[in-house]
């Protein structure tokens, strides 16, 4: 038993973001690392599904969770932004974690932690790099990418992409393009299909699409297109599409569990946030590389060994959010990006 046995039955709640638990995304992956130590301690864990996506509803079922007896709250996604900023402050008593996200008071504002929160973010663009990377390792010369919303997190993901892109391109002397865009959407759409249908016949091979649900249209269009492939985010999305030739995944299942575990154990330290990146495993591709015919194991492990070490700077130097508006004010020596 936990340190803290205080975490006994209903005190360890979930509140899904837009879609469900099982949405083999960023619900799913949260939900495995809290249900891992529910598992381990002997209690249920609970979840929670909000009617609507608006920062009341969000607030009312966490309120909902804590008028049952939850202890731990994690909620996924930076939608939950303002209602745990004002929930950190209204339940003193409870610990939330915010996945992929910061407490603030509204999307412009500075975070403001209460000792009772933590906010995990990822560095997103080493996972991009890697996804990149291995794309033009594999030959890939025409590749895509689709974002959601031009969010911090996915503007990451997007530029180490490219950046890993022409990494791999620099190695191997040659010139590669990248089609560059943000939906503005994270659902599926018939116009997202025919979007992604439109960029194949124009000759894009591989589209990394880091849009949440909207990347199944995308996998949907792969689908109906000869030899052309989707790169899958956050979780590993194999299993979505025989197309998904690998995905840009961040560890969540395990962050949202050690998370969770230093709750019970007592070991809990609130008031910040927690950058976690490849140094403790916690942004990867996925360890199933068979659907690559030319980027090995070895390749992705010499890589990966690159970025831990940082050799000559390959780490420090993926761009970030701070280091350009948008990716075109960014300049690669082997990339051509267009911005659509």
């Amino acid at each position: 038993k936990p340190a803290n046995d205080k975490l006994g039955e209903n005190s360890l709640y979930l509140i899904t973001d837009v879609g469900t638990i099982d949405d083999r995304s960023f619900n799913q992956g949260s939900w495995e690392g809290l249900k891992q130590y529910a598992d381990e301690i002997g209690v249920k864990p609970v979840y929670l599904q909000p009617k609507e996506e608006s920062d009341q509803e969000y607030l009312a079922q966490i309120s909902t969770a804590v008028e049952a007896g939850a202890k731990v709250v994690v909620t996924p996604g930076f939608m939950f932004e303002k209602a745990v900023h004002e929930a950190q402050t209204l339940y003193p008593k409870v610990k939330f974690i915010l996945v992929d996200g910061e407490p603030r008071a509204n999307q412009d504002a500075e975070a403001e932690y209460q000792e009772n929160t933590v906010g995990i973010l990822y560095q997103e663009e080493q996972a991009g790099f890697l996804a990149g990377y291995a794309a033009v390792k594999e030959g890939f010369t025409k590749l895509g990418y689709m974002g959601g919303y031009a969010v911090p997190a996915v503007v990451r993901f997007g530029y180490g992409y490219v950046d890993g892109a022409n990494y791999a391109a620099k190695e191997m002397d040659k010139q590669i393009s990248v089609r560059y865009t943000y939906l503005n959407s994270i659902n599926p759409d018939p116009q997202w299909e025919a979007q992604a249908s439109a960029w194949y016949v124009d000759g894009i091979e591989v589209i990394f699409s880091a849009a949440g649900g909207a990347g199944n249209s995308v996998m949907a269009s792969a689908a109906k297109a000869d030899n052309k492939w989707v790169i899958g985010v956050d979780v590993d999305q194999k299993a979505e599409s025989e197309k998904v030739l690998t995905s840009s995944m961040k560890n969540l299942k395990g962050s949202v569990y050690e998370a969770v575990k230093s709750v019970g154990e007592g070991k809990f330290v609130g008031g910040k946030t927690t950058r976690l990146s490849i140094d403790q495993d916690m942004v990867q591709i996925s360890d199933d590389l068979s659907r690559f015919k030319n980027f090995t194991k070895a390749d992705y492990d010499a890589i990966v060994k690159k970025l831990k070490d940082d050799v000559d700077g390959v780490k420090k130097n993926i761009p970030g959010v701070e280091s350009a508006e948008k990716i075109t004010d960014l300049e690669f020596s082997n990339t051509t990006v267009e911005l659509r």
